[in-house]
């Protein structure tokens, strides 16, 4: 399969926190065809797992991309049938006015969210940005109507299309985390070609969004020896420093930090200097806000990796990558499991 094209599949896909049911579907249909096993927990995570080649005692490989995403629900029918929500996850109001919104209701409805103009606005209100509490989603409808469609609870997200822009660069809603979703893809696919004496179990995680929920679940079933989460981190724009964000098209960014375990970190460095792999290296002194976070601490303690692809403007709906570092990661992480054995992993109890 087309990267690019299951990327846009998916991006396009809903699939807000706790609701992933929808771009589940989806995900399952193209991961299955590269894996031994299919299953999906409870909590909504699916589990594609693939076969090692170790006769006995093989190790199990976790790795963790969330396919949730972050949206908007309806918390109130107001007079005219204006829609009052809230937001599921880490929404910035002011990324969100004017924006055409996809509604779930009884009916899949069009939506705006409109905003005074400024020419009915003083000059004290159109200073202060706007509060999410200040917005509603207009769906057009008469009162009554709305009232037949549309309950408290109901989901929306932002209607936006897969963009290609210059170079190999997309941008898109949902590519955090939906491009660490087609990195999985990319590694099962890479993996096709190698030997790898590991178990590996490619899970697409739910809740990430709203605290790491389904990762947590889903390594607590598994019991991983190790544990990697593929998620994005902030790519280089203007008016943040350098020092903040790392560069997209340079290739994935390798975190170091109490949230990773030391020879994990090392490993995946030099895999990707073995390889010729390009990386950046990224530092966090404490907890990621990632699926790491929840894979680290999960039992007796996992030995846990981060590997992220650079990406700008975060949790808007036109977060921007360069496809190529997701080439790159997959192909990282599919070295890094052809390398790993029963030694390996034993070495990983001790510093």
């Amino acid at each position: 399969m087309d990267i690019k094209r299951f990327l846009k599949d998916i991006c396009e896909a809903p699939g807000v926190s706790g609701y992933e049911n929808h771009v589940g579907k989806v995900i399952k249909a193209a991961l299955c065809q590269y894996c031994d096993e299919v299953r999906q927990d409870k909590m909504g995570n699916i589990v594609f797992y693939k076969k090692g080649n170790g006769i006995s005692d093989r190790p199990r490989i976790l790795l963790a991309a969330h396919m949730d995403e972050i949206g908007l629900m309806v918390t109130k029918i107001e007079e005219g049938g204006f829609l009052r929500f809230t937001a599921v996850g880490g929404i910035d109001p002011r990324t969100i006015v004017g924006q055409e919104v996809i509604l779930y209701g009884k009916e899949t409805l069009a939506g705006v969210i409109g905003a005074k103009p400024p020419h009915l606005t003083d000059e004290e209100e159109r200073g202060k940005g706007h509060k999410l509490e200040d917005l509603h989603i207009d769906i057009c409808l008469p009162e009554e109507r709305v009232r037949k469609l549309v309950a408290p609870g109901d989901l929306a997200i932002i209607r936006r299309e897969l963009i290609e822009l210059a170079g190999n660069s997309v941008a898109a809603k949902a590519l955090d985390d939906r491009a660490g979703i087609a990195v999985l893809l990319t590694c099962l696919k890479e993996l096709e070609r190698l030997q790898h004496t590991a178990d590996v179990y490619a899970v697409a995680t739910v809740q990430e969004e709203v605290g790491v929920r389904g990762a947590a679940v889903a390594t607590y079933g598994i019991v991983p020896d190790i544990g990697i989460a593929v998620d994005v981190t902030h790519g280089e724009m203007p008016g943040v420093p350098d020092h903040e964000v790392s560069y997209i098209g340079k290739g994935p960014a390798l975190t170091l930090g109490p949230n990773i375990h030391p020879k994990v970190g090392k490993e995946l460095v030099r895999i990707a200097k073995e390889y010729r792999i390009p990386y950046q290296l990224e530092v966090t002194p404490g907890a990621t806000g990632t699926d790491a976070r929840a894979i680290q601490v999960t039992r007796g303690g996992i030995a846990t990796g981060l590997v992220s692809i650079p990406l700008r403007y975060m949790h808007t709906s036109v977060e921007l990558l360069d496809m190529d570092d997701i080439k790159q990661t997959g192909r990282l992480l599919a070295q890094f499991i052809a390398a790993v054995d029963r030694e390996s992993v034993e070495g990983l109890s001790c510093y």
